[in-house]
């Protein structure tokens, strides 16, 4: 029989699955490919599909993101990254784009076409993540600003020019307080866990409030340290620790990788964040050796006078304001066209799973009566019945209501810096889509989003420095919780306002115990039966000012404490999705997903789960697979 004509896209998938297994010197590596890639999922390289009709850009591209996950494989060893990463979110974030600076410059100097393919895929990512919008210091970040410096020290090679805009924007100031570091970096580049110290050092001197913590006491034997030490890898010597070991991206399965150009809120200093927690808690339990984190109730209400106990330093900066108010109607029409043009395919997916949801709910939503009852609605179909015999007594019927009539779900959207780029879009649409399917049913929807409205502190942390920074300040940032769709307001007239989520400066940090509060008064308000609250987050709370004045638990333990009243509250059933994060460690009701594209899926699947059990008892969950 004659073989299958191999398509152009598939013989460019093999190759480049081919050369990315050299590069890494792992020829048992995995493919798997999602548009949300690159990443590194499980030991699995995943990347993004090329288009149907790709051109040499294209294919540079994706080349780039390949061979960029190659180079990570190759040359980071995930262990001794760990024991010497910072503490404090701020600190991660520069020290991962310190490491993936290192990663790419040592394979962009020792390879020209590699070179070139991780300028193309440096190129498509600051695109996406809108640098070429960013004119000052006020919004572009410094951590992809030192990534740049430092990749274009360790390479030798000329930035991109939209990449060279943001490190030109910070170069005076980063230079300035940190050239003799920048230059021993670059020298340490082939010694990983060298050049790890030397990036502490230049986080202390970039961002004195940055917690870095302490480094391991004891050095590691001579054998531990060579099997730390990461070698690039040829054919003929695959490192064994790479096949055997199971971690070789620094990956447990469920988590995802550090993606390109990190925001200041990226997914490590998240999934890190437990390790902060005072490990003489009553929840701090460990794991039950099964592989699972076990829920962990809330600490204990502190009292009213406990100096520990959660508070914010003022709430005179904070708001909570309509997405209309943030933004002009023109720029709003704006936005929500670059959202729909973004997601035209995803809005195809996600709308099926919400037409196949509607299905469920309006076949829940037929009438169905009970008859021959003493009173209620004259049932007129039996009144021959008593033309033919006067003596019998009148029927009467009565309509039986659909268990998810008079409810209210609530969509709370983070709106952190992580989450920018696909995943907030997904989010957006996803929202949209299924606010606009539950109005059909008859159901209500509220779409609110939370973030605060200045990086590291606003007027907040001003008023404390100002007043001589006082010991255990409490909460020192400006929250702003966001109003896209009021639960009364037509999916019609509410439709622009998410379009506010693709805006530029938008997102920042997340401080997810208050937005849950918020959230939770504003349902107790509504006169509907049964309310709904659905958390949508890839990550535990954030914001630097408030944990580097404070203990480095502090907001994630207000989480939990508000989580265990919420759960315990019989008026407001509580749902969680993690986008690469395992909010099961927070929420009894939850699921995790590994890639944002599978949120559409998630939302419809909880919400069916919820509708199908009038209860709502649904078992809680992990997905991402």
């Amino acid at each position: 029989m004659a073989k299958t004509q191999e398509t152009p896209a598939e013989a460019f998938k093999r190759a480049v699955e081919t050369t990315t297994r050299s590069l890494a010197g792992d020829p048992e590596l995995e493919f798997a490919y999602s548009p949300d890639g690159p990443s590194l999922v499980g030991g699995k390289a995943v990347l993004p599909a090329p288009p149907r009709n790709f051109s040499e850009r294209d294919a540079a591209r994706l080349r780039g993101a390949a061979d960029g996950l190659a180079l990570r494989i190759a040359f980071h060893n995930p262990r001794a990254h760990q024991s010497l990463t910072p503490t404090s979110a701020a600190g991660r974030t520069m020290f991962e784009a310190a490491e993936q600076a290192r990663i790419e410059g040592l394979g962009a100097r020792a390879l020209a076409g590699v070179a070139a393919n991780l300028d193309a895929a440096l190129v498509e990512a600051c695109e996406r993540q809108g640098f070429a919008r960013m004119e000052d210091r006020t919004s572009a970040p410094l951590a992809d600003a030192v990534r740049f410096l430092l990749r274009e020290r360790v390479s030798g090679r000329k930035l991109p020019p939209i990449a060279a805009r943001i490190a030109d924007i910070w170069r005076e100031e980063v230079e300035g307080k940190a050239g003799p570091l920048l230059d021993a970096l670059t020298q340490a580049r082939d010694d990983q866990r060298l050049y790890a110290r030397l990036a502490r050092d230049l986080i202390r001197h970039l961002d004195p409030s940055a917690e870095i913590g302490e480094e391991p006491d004891e050095a590691p034997d001579e054998e531990s340290e060579a099997t730390d030490t990461p070698q690039p890898q040829t054919e003929d010597a695959p490192d064994s620790d790479q096949a055997d070991d199971g971690d070789t991206q620094g990956q447990s399965t469920g988590e995802i990788d550090e993606r390109p150009l990190p925001a200041p809120d990226t997914d490590p200093a998240n999934v890190e964040i437990d390790a902060e927690i005072d490990p003489s808690s009553p929840d701090d339990a460990p794991d039950d050796g099964e592989g699972t984190t076990p829920i962990r109730s809330a600490p204990p209400k502190p009292s009213a006078d406990d100096p520990n106990r959660y508070r914010a330093y003022t709430t005179q900066f904070d708001e909570e304001i309509g997405a209309e108010s943030l933004c002009e109607p023109e720029e709003l029409a704006r936005l929500r066209n670059y959202l729909d043009q973004q997601l035209k395919s995803l809005q195809g997916a996600v709308g099926r799973l919400a037409n196949r949801l509607q299905r469920k709910l309006l076949a829940k939503q037929n009438r169905s009566w009970q008859f021959d009852l003493e009173e209620g609605v004259l049932d007129t179909a039996r009144l021959a019945r008593i033309v033919i015999d006067p003596m019998q007594p009148l029927s009467f019927k009565q309509e039986i209501d659909a268990p998810f009539r008079d409810t209210l779900v609530t969509l709370l959207l983070d709106n952190s810096g992580s989450m920018r780029g696909r995943p907030i879009m997904i989010a957006a649409i996803c929202a949209d889509i299924l606010a606009r399917t539950l109005e059909r049913c008859g159901v209500k929807v509220e779409i609110l989003g939370f973030t605060t409205r200045a990086w590291k502190g606003g007027n907040s942390k001003d008023a404390w420095v100002k007043a001589g920074k006082p010991a255990k300040p409490g909460r020192l940032n400006d929250l702003r919780h966001i109003i896209y769709k009021a639960a009364d307001a037509p999916w019609r007239r509410a439709k622009r306002n998410l379009g506010l989520m693709m805006r530029e400066g938008l997102l920042k940090e997340n401080i997810d115990g208050e937005a849950l509060e918020w959230a939770y008064n504003r349902l107790r308000g509504r006169p509907e039966q049964r309310r709904i609250l659905m958390v949508i987050s890839d990550g535990a709370p954030v914001d630097d000012s408030t944990q580097s004045a404070n203990s480095g638990s502090y907001l994630d333990w207000h989480l939990r404490s508000v989580i265990a009243q919420l759960e315990a509250a019989p008026d407001v059933e509580l749902i969680a999705i993690g986008i690469g994060h395992d909010v099961t460690r927070y929420y009894r009701r939850a699921v995790t997903i590994i890639d944002a594209e599978q949120l559409g899926g998630a939302m419809t699947q909880q919400l069916a789960e919820l509708f199908e059990d009038p209860a709502g008892k649904a078992a809680p969950r992990r997905s991402g697979r």
